[in-house]
Parts: structure tokens; sequence; C-alpha cells
């Protein structure tokens, strides 16, 4: 039977027969090779196709589990009723010891190895029309992880060749060759990867993306090259491709439509891939965002949310009436409906059957006129409750359910009850964001105007107006990234990226009260996550802990 890559750390003891695939998709299948030899496996069409299924199944541990490292600690999510990790939300506290720290780290490099499995068996199998595409799509996982890595942890070891023996000493690469190493991989993919329509595979678009992404955010590092910022704009038209962004908000978010002409690349899942194990082969980004919703006893009509990285008053505050995003973002209304024994539930997912309920929570927007609004509600709905728009960020000390408002976009009515249940795909990069890279880019290339007219594409599909030349900076940008990317895994490193994490965290989280939180141990600001202590102390290289720590 095959196993999982073992991997502790960047430690690694690996054996090439060491595998599970589950699937990501249709196209990816699992499959028994216990009795055959691997290198002969490997050497057929179906072998290597399996090795690049488990590289993309990789993503599925990157991005399934926690969103600490993603979300926690930024100015868009605050701790609620049930606490995130103390260390990572709040930075005073955050050690190399921390848990939550290493898994990003340990999935990375395990995803990193799959793919150097692959690529070592690249130009050993049997020659087909697709092998060089798989090449390119292995790349680009391979950068990603890399990516990640690097905006994370500062330069790492850069392992780029399958190891099928234990070693012990790795060093760190200076993250300057990280990037160069990153930027190689995409460049050599982008000629390789198919050149269609996003369909759960790398496509060319796909790849165009996350360069503009790589070039942008190495431009703002010390060794950023004075060209990063026109060729990540020139990326990002590359992706954009003249397309318009033509899909209303709300019918890009609805449940079954993840697949669309604006979505660029994502975590690919299938509800029979999970049906072995519902409760743990799901993932948890539906489980994030949001407050208690009530237990067993509403289960399969109201979902199970964590009660933490709830949403800021700064995310709240940012929307206007007219914009689209904020319906289609939250869930303003939360129906009664009747359970199968017609005793009254919260039916919070009727609302995507087109049922006409009785409303049970309803919250109110900043533009609601309160007391005026609360009593027409309560005439039309006596046994409801309405939230006043100033109390909807989540308090630690309230020990009540629906206390805040919940991130709607990544419903999945499907689901079973459970924190790691959801089966929808998870979206890493799709054209709204591809406009907003591309503004900017543009804006730090010195060529504002370019800039801003991207950023007013995105603003005009969600209907507000246009933002005007004078208040075009890099806070307005990340403001509209805030609406545009809510609940999305890219927060945190948009304020690390854009030098913004200690300022807007103390501005805007209301758990992080002084830049001193940021301060460590030397006197170094805790920017960078630290090196796993796991990792630390099991390798014999030269590896230094981060400033900080």
């Amino acid at each position: 039977m095959k196993k999982e890559i073992e991997m502790k750390n960047i430690i690694l003891s690996i054996t090439i027969l060491a595998f599970i695939f589950s699937g990501c998709n249709d196209y990816l299948l699992e499959e028994n090779l216990s009795n055959v030899k691997v290198d002969e496996f490997y050497a057929t069409e179906e072998g290597y196709e399996s090795l690049v299924t488990a590289c993309y199944s990789s993503l599925r541990d990157i991005y399934g589990d926690e969103a600490w490292l993603f979300c926690a600690g930024t100015d868009m999510y605050v701790e609620g009723r049930d606490g995130q990790p103390e260390g990572l939300s709040e930075y005073r506290y955050l050690t190399s010891a921390e848990d939550e720290v290493s898994h990003l780290y340990n999935t990375c490099y395990k995803s990193i190895q799959k793919c150097n499995i692959a690529l070592y068996y690249n130009d050993k199998t049997a020659t087909t029309t697709t092998l060089d595409q798989y090449k390119g799509e292995v790349l680009y996982l391979r950068a990603n992880a890399y990516f990640l890595l690097v905006q994370s942890y500062g330069g790492v070891a850069l392992i780029l060749d399958m190891i099928s023996e234990p070693i012990l000493e790795f060093n760190r690469a200076t993250a300057e060759e990280v990037y160069n190493t990153i930027i190689a991989d995409l460049e050599d993919a982008l000629s390789l990867v198919a050149d269609d329509s996003f369909s759960g595979r790398v496509t060319k678009r796909s790849v165009q993306h996350l360069l503009a992404k790589v070039y942008l955010t190495r431009g703002y590092e010390d060794f950023g090259t004075s060209g990063d910022f026109s060729t990540a704009a020139g990326y990002a038209d590359d992706a954009i491709d003249g397309r318009s962004l033509d899909i209303a908000f709300g019918d890009l978010w609805a449940p079954g439509n993840e697949i669309n002409d604006e979505v660029l690349f994502s975590v690919q899942y299938d509800i029979l891939s999970t049906s072995a194990d519902p409760q743990e082969m799901g993932h948890r980004q539906a489980y994030y965002f949001g407050p208690y919703m009530g237990g067993s006893e509403n289960a399969g009509y109201a979902p199970y949310r964590s009660y933490n990285l709830c949403p800021t008053m700064y995310l709240l505050d940012l929307y206007e009436e007219t914009d689209e995003r904020w319906e289609a973002t939250f869930m303003t209304n939360i129906y009664f409906g009747l359970d199968e024994e017609g005793s009254t539930v919260i039916d919070y997912f009727s609302i995507y059957n087109g049922d006409q309920l009785t409303i049970a929570h309803k919250y109110a927007p900043k533009w609601a006129s309160t007391s005026d609004d609360e009593a027409t509600f309560l005439s039309e709905n006596p046994n409801g409750v309405f939230h006043y728009y100033d109390d909807l960020e989540a308090s630690k000390s309230s020990n009540l359910d629906f206390e805040t408002i919940a991130i709607r976009k990544f419903d999945d009515p499907s689901t079973y009850f459970g924190e790691k249940t959801s089966t929808r795909d998870i979206i890493l990069s799709r054209l709204g964001e591809t406009y907003l890279i591309a503004a900017e880019a543009y804006l730090k290339a010195n060529d504002p105007t370019t800039g801003l007219a991207r950023l007013n594409e995105v603003r005009s599909r969600a209907g507000v107006a246009d933002l005007s030349s004078a208040d075009f900076d890099i806070d307005a940008i990340l403001d509209e990234r805030a609406m545009e990317l809510a609940g999305e895994y890219h927060r945190w490193f948009d304020l690390k990226r854009t030098g913004t994490l200690i300022d807007r965290c103390v501005m805007y989280n209301k758990d992080i009260e002084s830049a001193d939180y940021f301060v460590g141990t030397d006197g170094a600001n805790k920017i960078l996550r630290p090196i796993p202590q796991e990792a630390l102390d099991l390798n014999r290289g030269d590896y230094k802990q981060n400033p900080g720590y």
C-alpha cells in the first residue's frame, strides 16, 4: 500500500515508493502500486501521470487545513469567541516553537519533494504528447511552494533534485536566490503548459498571474531590480489578455460555479474523492470567517463555524451602499426553517434554494437607519434578532452565537456537518486579483494613470464609482484588495509585501494594541515567520533563525 511521503520539516528520509495519491478532480486517480517496481511503473504514461497527480494533490495539504498563516494577525480578521493561535494573531508571543508555524513549512517542502520526483522521472518515462506540458505544470507547482516559503520565512534551503536517502544537513539560500529559482521555474513553465482555459490544470494564464505576483513582490525587496514592477505589470496584462470582469460578483461565488471564465487556478476538490472520510478529506476554508451558528441540532441546516477570523470593522466600513460585493461577501440574512420533524431550526442554507422564510438574524449595514430599520424588521419578523452595525465586530468576551456577520463566499450547501468538510475548490488566483496586481505594479512603476484604470475596472464590476487619481495610492489598493478578496488566502502576504503589516495591524486590529507587540527578544521586528524549531534542532547545516526570534 502506498504511504504518504514522510518529511519532518526539511529533514528528508524518503523512498521513491512513498506516495498516497488522493484525487484533485476527475482526472486525478488513485491506484495501488504495491506489486509494481517503481521505476518500471513511472516509466509508463499511467505511472507518470500518477506522479503529476501527487504534485497537484499536495496543494490540498498546503491550503486545505489551517488558515492562520494566510489570514491571522492582519487588519481584516480579529479573534471572536474562539481564539486564534495567540502568537500568530498578536505577534508578541510568537516563537519558533509555535505548532502552526510548522504546518506551511512542512507541507510546502512535501510538495517540493513530490515535484522533484516528478521532474526526475520526466525524461525517463514514455514519450507522450503531454510530457512537456506536465513538466511545466510541475515547475509551476514547485515555484508556488517556494513562493509561499520565501514570503513567509525569507531565504530557505533550495532543494531542486529528488532525494532518495536521508540528508541531515541543509544550508539556507538567500531570499534573492530563492526568487531567482522561482522565476526560472515559472519562465520555463510558461513555454510548456497548455494555452487553454482553466479546467483544473495549470495554464499559461495561471503562470502569467503568478509571475506577475512574484515580480511585484520581489520589486519591494532591497535586492529587487529596477524593472521588476514593469515586468509584473506586463505579466498581469498578459494574464488579463483583454478579458473584462463581466461575471456578477455574486455569480462568481455561487456554489458549484468554481470553474468559471475568471478563475485562473484553484485547488481542486470533488465530493466523490472525499467520500472515504468526509470529515477529514475536505477543507476548512468555509469553516473560518464567521460566528458559531448552533451545534449538531442544526446539522444540515446551518454550517459549523469556528467563531474566529471574524471580519474587523475596518473591513466592514469599506463597503458603500451600491457595492454588490457587500451582499455577495457577507450573509446579511439568516432564516428560520423546519427540520424533517417539523421543528424550527436556523436554516442558513435556505437562501440558496430561493426559499422565502422568516428572518432569524438580520445584520444591518452601515447605511441602515438603525432604530427605524429595526422597528420595521421586528414588525415583519417578531422572533428575529436585529444586529446593529456598530456591534458586528466580534467580541472575545461574548458567549452568544451569531454575534457577528459571517463571510458567505465559501458556503457549501452540500457539506457534511463538521469543520473540514467542504469540497468546493479553493480559488488561488482569479481575474479580479490580476487586475489589482496590475494596478499595484503600474503604480509602483510610476504609471499611476494605467494603474488607476486597472483598479477602476474592479470597482466598476462592483457597482461603485471610480476612484479619483488624487486618492490612488497603496492604501487605496490595499482597501480594494480587502473588499474584493475578503476571506481569500492573500492578506498577510499583501501587508508583508507592501511594508504595511505593523501600521495596519495596530490601526485596525483591536487585539494588537501597539507596535511593540512585533518587537522580538533581539530588538528586531517579527515580520518574517520563525523557522520551526524542530527544523533547526534536526539540521546540522548552517541554518540561522530569522530576526526577532
